[in-house]
């Protein structure tokens, strides 16, 4: 009879050759750079939905959100579930159909920097290189998170050496996203969100029967202080309750302003092939994100319920972030049927992460290909010499993204945190500002964009570190602080041209059509 670990091991490898399948089947349909980043703006409204929501919340929702729950209860992870809720629907609702249109009319921009460059008229390119630039500097620490969860799984399940479990699942994603760019990369989304669900959903149910039924569970950890609180927090460490202020609630439901400036997620709604299909794709988003972190953070709840049974051992830091790879190895030791179910639930977690590095290779491969070298430095090369360019971009990236994943203690969820606030800051208040205000200039939105992000080393590693009020999230004052320089600077600067005013109220009219 087959080993669980054989079951396992078949059903990844089943699910990671499938993977590559469909690469190699999207890199057919790549004809030119327009296609290999953006489709050809051809995404129907279910595939956009589940392609920009499964290429949000990656190995965060599987590894990182539950891992919170489990060790400090419900407050942290639910506030910030709160925040991303609200930030989803408010993004589909507000954002998706103007950048849709307003990026077609901008000269058919197939980037967040080609966007901002068109959309002000920055001849010279400086605010395409700075954004460039802003997404190579932190996509590549958010794509070493996924790499770091890839090897977390595999040492953790297989007892394999973790480099060297990184290294294969990043060789896997770069095949597929080098191979079939944007189009492999939204299929496979799609695909991965579908494993996600099912890995979280089938979790859930076996945690709560082998930790004795759910008011077993309530019973175990309402014995923590704070642990079901959403005022308070329990703390490992002291083993006591501490108070979760207005402050901090409203600091970690700032998560929620990243949205309107994660370029994976900008431009899902950039490739839409029907503007007028993004209702069905925001209903469609909503839903599933809201089960789904609230199935996360209920797991982590169980997952320490199950500690307590004695059906687990107790998961300590960063660990904490494998209480699924934990219950699924538990769910493995049920016979062969039961091994290959977890492995279906183990590929989910691959999936999750998977459907995020391919989105942030893309993108960062995208800011040295088409925008520094075909746009800043004005490179005349031709399109197949663009996606030769651009493949071996996503190589180089990896590389370093591996490179900097390589130590096991790393946390998925304090990296991801860090890098959502330097995408939300640094083009949050540039998107909303191009999309919505008239006045908006260049000058506006290359000093916002800065700021922004300077504010957010500055706030993570010199003031958050004096603790009580300063220690907020670093998303909130970064926010704040790029949204009034950008405004400032552009009130002070002088005012758009007429070219610039007339394509923004033509957008406003296109908006307001019905189809």
């Amino acid at each position: 009879m087959l080993s669980a670990k054989v079951c396992i091991m078949i059903a990844i490898a089943v699910y990671l050759i499938a993977m590559i399948g469909v690469g190699l089947y999207c890199s057919k349909k790549n004809n030119n750079v327009d296609d290999f980043y953006l489709g050809g703006r051809k995404l129907g409204p279910f595939v956009t939905a589940m392609s920009a929501e499964a290429s949000d919340m990656s190995s965060w929702l599987l590894m990182g959100l539950p891992g919170v729950a489990y060790l400090t209860g419900v407050a942290d992870a639910a506030w910030t579930a709160i925040g991303l809720a609200i930030g989803t629907y408010f993004n589909w609702l507000i954002i998706a159909k103007r950048i849709r249109i307003y990026s077609h009319v901008a000269d058919n921009s197939i980037t967040v920097p080609d966007f901002f460059s068109r959309r002000y008229r920055d001849d010279k390119n400086i605010l395409m290189c700075i954004a460039a630039v802003v997404i190579i500097v932190f996509f590549i620490p958010y794509t070493a998170s996924g790499f770091a969860a890839c090897g977390k799984l595999f040492s953790s399940l297989f007892g394999v050496n973790y480099v060297a479990a990184m290294i294969i699942s990043a060789v896997v994603i770069v095949a597929y996203t080098a191979t079939g760019g944007f189009l492999a990369a939204s299929a496979t989304d799609l695909i991965q969100s579908i494993f996600m669900t099912v890995a979280l959903i089938i979790i859930l149910l076996f945690g709560v029967k082998v930790a004795g039924g759910w008011d077993t569970i309530v019973t175990d950890v309402q014995s923590l202080p704070g642990y079901l609180n959403m005022t308070e927090t329990y703390s490992v460490v002291t083993g006591e309750a501490e108070p979760y202020s207005l402050l901090t609630i409203v600091s970690v439901m700032a998560w929620g302003l990243g949205y309107c400036g994660m370029p994976h997620i900008l431009l899902r709604f950039m490739a839409i092939e029907d503007k007028e299909k993004l209702k069905l794709s925001r209903r469609v988003a909503s839903i599933w994100v809201v089960i789904s972190m609230a199935i996360a953070v209920c797991i982590g709840i169980v997952g320490y319920a199950m500690t307590k049974a004695g059906a687990i051992p107790f998961l300590e830091g960063s660990t904490s972030e494998t209480i699924i790879v934990k219950i699924a190895d538990v769910l493995s030791q049920e016979g062969v049927l039961a091994a290959f179910v977890a492995g279906i639930i183990l590929a989910g977690i691959l999936a999750a992460t998977m459907s995020t590095a391919d989105s942030q290779l893309l993108a960062a491969s995208s800011s040295v290909s088409q925008n520094l070298l075909r746009g800043f430095f004005k490179v005349e090369i031709s399109e197949k010499t663009a996606m030769t360019i651009a493949r071996i971009t996503v190589i180089v990236i990896s590389a370093i993204a591996v490179f900097l994943a390589r130590d096991p203690n790393s946390s998925v969820f304090g990296i991801v945190s860090f890098a959502w606030a330097g995408f939300g800051a640094s083009f949050g208040p540039v998107v909303v500002f191009a999309l919505f205000w008239k006045r908006s200039n260049k000058y506006g939105a290359l000093a916002g964009m800065i700021a922004g992000g300077a504010m957010v080393f500055i706030w993570k590693y010199l003031i958050a570190p004096m603790g009580g009020v300063w220690g907020i999230y670093e998303l909130l004052p970064a926010f704040v602080t790029a949204l009034v320089v950008n405004a400032v600077v552009s009130l002070i600067t002088p005012a758009p041209s007429k070219e610039i005013t007339d394509e923004f109220e033509e957008v406003q009219r296109l908006c307001k059509q019905k189809a």
